[in-house]
């Protein structure tokens, strides 16, 4: 009985040494800045195939959230869906209260996505940061009533406290770009329960031949306008250039007056570890980089179902990149939307 219990117990351990662990916090202990980790995201975070709810996706832990939207000026509303551009398809739902979160139909508007978000983080006030990033499918329609300010007015409506504006990041500086050098950036821990949101062009937009005026460009101008005459605090969003470059991608603007008010970067992940480019750069400036698609990265992986193990490795591979949040649709793995890594 003793060899067979000590025959039994050896064979446990050896099965145990080879089982899968349970992942440690990946957290850096201290007052780690905002810009200086590393964390992940959900990409079209707002489809109802990958969610039912909205709230579903903020309790996987992840750092950020994707919402796609379309102004629909025959109604004046900002509709969330991927492809219509006269309605919602989405998994947000017109909750009142953090109980109603997880009730009721979904394809609601923009401004039901900001009050689900809202009342998540009411629940969770150590949560986060949360980044939301804003897909203008079409672009502004400004000339028809639904440009920079009326999205700011929206969100203030609906989020009110609990965004971190560009107001915030510059205080005594003169541009976006000057306080991101300074390291103006408040600690995470600072930021809990709070959100940044960015917006690029959407796919649309950049399509389409006759739009001569993009989001990136427009907000920029928005914002350089506010601060000319003292309202930069109306302003909710950050714009970020869109695309990888080799060098400072906001090289592309000619209007050399709105290159000082971009902070914050977003392209492919596979493009900014192939092009060449210095990826320091973007954490020497402190600047917010987002880097797309993390699963095309050479060798690829899963887009949706990759091991723990390998997204791991690839959010561990993009944060030695210099990566500020990687995102990709890995909406089944909590462990790995919770990530938070030091930078470079």
């Amino acid at each position: 009985m003793t060899l067979r219990r000590t025959a039994a117990a050896l064979l446990a351990a050896a099965t145990l040494a080879v089982l899968p662990q349970a992942p440690a916090s990946a957290a850096p202990t201290g007052p780690l800045p905002f810009i200086g980790a590393t964390t992940v995201g959900i990409h079209n975070t707002y489809d109802p195939a990958a969610f039912p709810y909205l709230a579903q996706a903020l309790d996987t832990g992840t750092s950020l959230i994707e919402l796609d939207a379309w102004t629909n000026t025959v109604t004046t509303e900002w509709k969330v869906s991927h492809s219509n551009p006269l309605g919602n398809a989405n998994n947000c739902v017109a909750a009142t209260s953090a109980t109603q979160l997880y009730t009721g139909s979904g394809n609601k508007n923009l401004e039901h996505c900001l009050d689900d978000i809202r009342l998540w983080l009411g629940t969770h006030p150590t949560s986060g940061p949360l980044v939301v990033k804003l897909e203008l499918k079409g672009g502004f329609a400004a000339n028809r009533g639904m440009g920079p300010a009326q999205l700011d007015a929206l969100i203030a409506a609906h989020l009110g406290p609990a965004v971190f504006r560009p107001a915030d990041l510059l205080g005594p500086h003169p541009t976006l770009d000057a306080a991101a050098k300074a390291g103006a950036w408040p600690t995470r821990a600072a930021l809990a329960g709070r959100v940044l949101l960015h917006v690029i062009p959407g796919t649309v937009e950049e399509q389409n031949p006759f739009d001569t005026l993009h989001t990136d460009v427009e907000y920029a101008r928005h914002l350089r306008d506010l601060a000319a005459t003292g309202r930069l605090s109306q302003a909710q969003v950050f714009p970020a250039v869109h695309g990888a470059a080799t060098g400072d991608p906001r090289t592309k603007y000619t209007d050399t007056t709105i290159r000082p008010w971009f902070a914050v970067f977003d392209a492919d992940a596979a493009t900014y570890l192939t092009n060449g480019a210095d990826l320091s750069w973007y954490d020497r400036n402190h600047y917010l980089l987002v880097m797309t698609d993390a699963h095309n990265v050479s060798p690829a992986i899963s887009a949706t179902t990759p091991t723990p193990d390998q997204a791991r490795a690839r959010v561990t591979q993009l944060a030695a990149a210099h990566a500020s949040i990687t995102t990709s649709d890995w909406r089944t793995l909590p462990d790995i939307q919770s990530l938070v890594l030091p930078r470079g």
